[in-house]
């Protein structure tokens, strides 16, 4: 199966990195109005890049309880991601599992070099071989894409946006007796202000960036298996093995939806901001490259 560009997944995602561009323009340049430095602002942002991009991946294992695992604890598990990565022309990530009921499983590292593959028992315990290799290579096609650095760089100022609006305010006085310090106070609470919109606009921007590689990633898994139906068959499954796990179990994952192969989107709150698109969209999408590839 030959890869052919989607012009109009791939303007969507331009335009909303574009937007997200603007918007943190603006954001940094009332930062620097609001606390008078601009080596304050650099150095700001360059501690909390440097710590997102030197321990994102290891806390995306951590907090899920995951583990890396060696080819004689999973033979078949190491064969599967080892063959996958050589037809999608990668190195061979490093191979993790998780303790969970949930099946799932996502990527995460920096770089195509330093890359993780994770899934969860429960997902080797609910997929035929097909299956599973078709959720394998979605994320290997998030690996090859680079779609964790871009995750990454597109949500980091959207964090310091939330820290800023959730301490931000013990720094404006905590609205007790700090209401002297003159136009200081002030400065602080507009970036304050400033901070909560663009953290509420960038979430939905940001997951509308993730919605689309999902979509891009499908594809990729499409063409480095050749079998679209498998990975769609994967969907299915994952899906209504969601819907009977019990919602204890998928509130304790939750923050990890935006790595998922599937988001854990349980509640009103979870279908607005989900960072996937629906998973009968994605399925309708890969049985028309099915289609495609038998024609």
């Amino acid at each position: 199966m030959q890869w052919k560009a989607d012009w109009s997944l791939r303007g969507r995602m331009l335009l909303t990195m574009v937007l997200l561009g603007l918007l943190y323009v603006v954001f940094m340049s009332v930062l620097w109005v609001a606390l008078e430095s601009i080596i304050l602002v650099v150095a700001l942002l360059g501690v909390f890049s440097l710590g997102q991009l030197l321990y994102s991946d290891k806390l995306a294992l951590r907090s899920l309880g995951a583990s890396e695992v060696d080819p004689s604890e999973y033979p078949g598990l190491h064969q599967t991601v080892e063959r996958l990565a050589q037809q999608a022309d990668l190195p061979k990530p490093t191979v993790a599992v998780a303790e969970s009921k949930t099946p799932n499983a996502f990527a995460t590292g920096r770089s195509q070099d330093s890359a993780t593959v994770c899934v969860t028992t429960g997902l080797l315990g609910t997929l035929s071989n097909e299956e599973l290799e078709g959720v394998l290579a979605h994320e290997l096609a998030h690996v090859k894409n680079r779609d964790v650095i871009v995750m990454t760089i597109a949500s980091f100022l959207s964090t310091i946006a939330f820290l800023i609006v959730r301490w931000g305010w013990l720094f404006s006085g905590g609205g007790g007796d700090g209401g002297d310090d003159g136009g200081g106070g002030v400065g602080i609470l507009g970036a304050i202000l400033v901070s909560l919109v663009v953290w509420v606009v960038s979430f939905l921007l940001i997951r509308a960036l993730s919605r689309y590689r999902e979509y891009a990633a499908d594809r990729g898994a499409a063409v480095i298996t050749g079998d679209p139906a498998a990975l769609a068959s994967a969907l299915e499954t994952i899906d209504s093995d969601m819907q009977a796990t019990p919602s204890e179990d998928l509130r304790d994952q939750a923050e990890m939806n935006a790595f998922f192969i599937i988001p854990i989107d349980k509640g009103i709150i979870g279908r607005i901001a989900s960072t996937h698109p629906s998973t009968e969209k994605r399925i309708e999408n890969l049985r028309t490259l099915q289609r495609e590839l038998e024609t």
